[in-house]
């Protein structure tokens, strides 16, 4: 039992790391300006050091590929921004920093978010897997709304869900087209409008 313990650690061992090589290949190719329409599974697989064949045994398809990468990121997304949805102080403070991280990781990571909006546009199954990550930050957002609801901080006829749709749906559209099409070097001035917008939206603050 042992050896085949060992065996199978080893075996886990070895495919997660052939995954992160798969990872971090098309992450690499994508920001050296590689289109995701136009990336081969050859050359995804060379540049990680694997058959072509030996991709299907790690990845279904590149679609899938795609959809891991971009859990990382909106695992990172969530986990950075995540102090004003978990917060329960001030909401500006919290909100700000939030917004600065949202903004520091698209600066970062533009090939990769401009792959997945750009895969959503035609592939539904993308679609549905984008719109769900977006859907988590809606719903944390919607919750925001109603502790600060009843805490008395926001005006209890506001429809929190409604709310937080608009703005995060904002937010992503706003960031995408500012930083990753535009490709914009100061993002402070895109901070500080959608600060404005969520602070007049959520706290009636002006």
């Amino acid at each position: 039992m042992a050896s085949l313990s060992r065996r199978t650690q080893a075996q886990n061992s070895k495919r997660a790391a052939v995954e992160r090589s798969v990872l971090e290949a098309t992450a690499q190719l994508l920001e050296e300006g590689a289109a995701y329409a136009d990336l081969g599974i050859e050359r995804i697989a060379t540049r990680a050091g694997i058959s072509r064949t030996a991709f299907y045994f790690y990845f279904r398809d590149k679609r899938e590929l795609l959809m891991r990468l971009t859990d990382g990121v909106a695992e990172e997304l969530f986990a950075e921004a995540g102090r004003w949805w978990s917060g329960a102080g001030r909401g500006e403070p919290e909100l700000r920093a939030a917004l600065d991280k949202i903004v520091g990781i698209y600066s970062r990571r533009p090939a990769l978010l401009r792959a997945i909006v750009e895969a959503s546009a035609y592939d539904e199954q993308v679609a549905r897997f984008w719109r769900a990550l977006v859907g988590r930050f809606i719903d944390a957002t919607r919750e925001r709304i109603e502790r600060e609801q009843a805490a008395g901080r926001v005006d209890a006829a506001l429809p929190a869900q409604a709310t937080a749709f608009a703005l995060v749906w904002m937010t992503e559209r706003s960031v995408f087209e500012r930083l990753v099409n535009e490709g914009a070097v100061q993002p402070q001035p895109l901070v500080d409008a959608m600060l404005g917008i969520w602070l007049a939206a959520v706290y009636g603050a002006r």
